[in-house]
């Protein structure tokens, strides 16, 4: 970590950490969504209150600045969750009809 903060990396790092954690979200909810629709929610609530937590809890601002990413993420994919429900109705995604 010593590294990063003696050639100023830190902010870089943080860029490309929160453009693949926002990446792994994206199937995240759309898988999410097919294998068990919109039940789901609550799991991205509570990851996304426990990385918020941890964020706050955490000293060192690459983790605690990573975990609150992750944590913005997860409680933003609830929403994503349920604007996917819609999409999938419009036809945009596929349906999955092994689920009722």
């Amino acid at each position: 970590m010593e590294f990063l903060a003696q050639y100023n990396l830190t902010g870089i790092v943080i860029g490309i950490a929160t453009f693949l954690i926002i990446g792994i979200f994206h199937p995240m909810v759309t898988k999410g969504e097919y294998y068990f629709g919109v039940k789901i929610w609550w799991l991205f609530l509570v990851m996304g209150i426990a990385a918020v937590a941890g964020s706050i809890a955490v000293r060192h601002i690459l983790w605690s600045t990573l975990l609150a990413v992750w944590g913005a993420s997860s409680l933003w994919s609830i929403g994503e969750l349920f604007e996917q429900r819609e999409r999938v109705a419009k036809g945009w995604f596929p349906k999955n009809p092994k689920r009722k």
